[in-house]
Order: structure tokens, then sequence, then C-alpha cells
């Protein structure tokens, strides 16, 4: 079997989304990081692992094509078919991607391929305000 692993992270020092180019292991253990922004090469950062926040594809993309990573805020929600009403959505929660187990979920409650309609709304670095609003 295979599948697509693919990360992005998080550079604290620039409060910016970055894509990794490069993990050096040491020991078997990450102990530096190349990343570059979505902007262009000439942009990234490199350092210690220390100063990003690592964040794992889950394979699985949402409503509108988009990638969904570890720190994704998700909108879900199951649509049923057979409902007059065209803006009704059936059941739906708003919650934070995480990995638990062998699995990523939603809010560690939710398997993340149910329900089956998702949309990245954010994440936890760049819309906090969102995450006040959970609360």
């Amino acid at each position: 079997m295979k599948r697509e692993i693919k990360f992005r992270v998080w550079d604290h020092n620039t409060d910016t989304m970055m894509i990794p180019d490069n993990f050096e292991f040491y020991d078997g253990e990450i102990g530096w990081i190349d990343a570059g922004r979505e902007a262009g090469p000439k942009s990234g950062n490199d350092g210690d692992p220390g100063q990003f926040e690592i964040m794992q594809y889950t394979g699985l993309h949402d409503k509108n094509g988009r990638k969904i990573y570890e720190g994704d805020i998700v909108h879900a929600y199951d649509q049923e078919p057979n409902r007059d009403e065209p803006d009704y959505r059936g059941s739906e929660a708003t919650g934070i991607v995480e990995f638990h187990g062998s699995m990523f979920m939603l809010d560690d409650d939710i398997v993340l391929d149910y329900p089956p309609i998702l949309e990245v709304i954010g994440n936890i670095f760049e819309n906090t305000e969102m995450l006040e609003e959970e609360q």
C-alpha cells in the first residue's frame, strides 16, 4: 500500500507556515530542518527542530481539494441526501485535526474520514481567533 507522506512546519521564530525541504536525522531523531516558505525558496528558514512545529498531511482533501494537515481547523458535516431543505447539513462539528493512537481525528473524538464532507477553515497558528470562538 502506497500513501503520500508530506509535512508542513510552523516556524515559531518568524510566525510563518513553511514547507520543509529537508529533515536531517541524528541517531534516529530530527536534528535539523531546512524549510522554505510557500512564497519561494529564497524566503525560507532553517534551524533546530525546537523552533518548528511539525504537522503531517493526513492523506485527505477537503471539499475544495485543499490538503488537510494536523493543526488544521476543519468543519465536518454529513448532509442527509433526502432532505427538502437545501441548507440543512445534518450532523456537524468543527475542531482541530490531531493524531491519536494510529489515526487522524477531529478533536480527539471523531475519526477524520467521518462525517464525509470536510472543509478546512483555518489552522491553529494563523487563525487563533477561531480557537477562542470554539471555547
